[in-house]
């Protein structure tokens, strides 16, 4: 069942006089290796688990989050289509969204690009960070035979990421990250080019790696909808890491326990 163009799985649930109810058969099992954060007629929000791929590279093609989502809405209806919006590394988890049109694509897109939607990160990072909060600039630029990214002066992309610490540790730091551009690869580069790389993320210098992944989750989205509605998901930090729920969940999110 349907209300509103939301899937809704409870039979409990209250709905508003004036609502749009639609009633069909079983809805199409969820992809198992992804969790649900948010779906409408619109957009899916999911969560993303670490080393899975956003997209198809050239050497893997079949088992990447869209693959997965494209076959799940192509069950629910036909002709449905899916669009990507943006990406997380293979390397880290936490909040993707997709568009089912190509218009809903567009206007996420530009807003990606005016820099107005929020992008919010936590990562476990080496050593202690000694400021409180900071503002990390600088230039990014693309290896074009490795694809690896690295910090780079005087050529490149802008890359802006705000941070603050939310809990020091004996050799690691606990961070809330903020993207000002959304650079691929930034938050990695330029943490590692400040001396502090992420726990895990050796191709960037980390010496460390206890729990064989790299520590960076992406705890925050939000954006103005299709129909103009602000909207905000949250999914919490794995629980092995050690941390503190953060971000604090809103009623309407659902927050994700455990390592995704």
């Amino acid at each position: 069942m349907s209300v509103d163009g939301a899937v809704v799985r409870r039979g409990d649930v209250e709905v508003a006089d004036g609502a749009r109810v639609s009633l069909g058969g079983p809805a199409p099992s969820f992809p198992a290796a992804l969790v649900l954060v948010h779906e409408d007629d619109d957009l899916l929000v999911v969560d993303k688990p670490p080393g899975l791929l956003t997209i198809a590279t050239e050497s893997e093609r079949a088992r990447t989050a869209y693959r997965l989502l494209f076959d799940y809405v192509a069950r629910q209806r036909a002709g449905t289509r899916l669009f990507v919006v943006h990406r997380l590394d293979r390397e880290t988890s936490g909040l993707l969204v997709f568009a089912k049109s190509a218009g809903v694509k567009r206007a996420l897109q530009e807003q990606f690009a005016a820099r107005t939607v929020e992008r919010v990160y936590v990562a476990i990072v080496e050593g202690r960070v000694r400021s409180d909060t900071g503002t990390l600039r600088g230039r990014v630029a693309e290896d074009p035979r490795t694809l690896r990214v690295r910090a780079a002066r005087g050529r490149g992309r802008e890359a802006i990421t705000e941070y603050r610490v939310l809990e020091r540790r004996a050799r690691s730091t606990l961070l809330e990250l903020r993207l000002g551009t959304g650079r691929r690869g930034q938050i990695r580069a330029q943490l590692a080019a400040l001396g502090h790389p992420i726990v895990g993320d050796r191709v960037f210098g980390a010496t460390t790696d206890p729990l064989r992944r790299v520590c960076l989750h992406a705890t925050a989205l939000g954006f103005v909808d299709a129909r103009g509605h602000a909207r905000r998901f949250a999914s919490a930090a794995p629980t092995s890491w050690g941390a503190p729920r953060w971000p604090p969940i809103p009623p309407s999110a659902r927050s994700v326990p455990g390592d995704p």
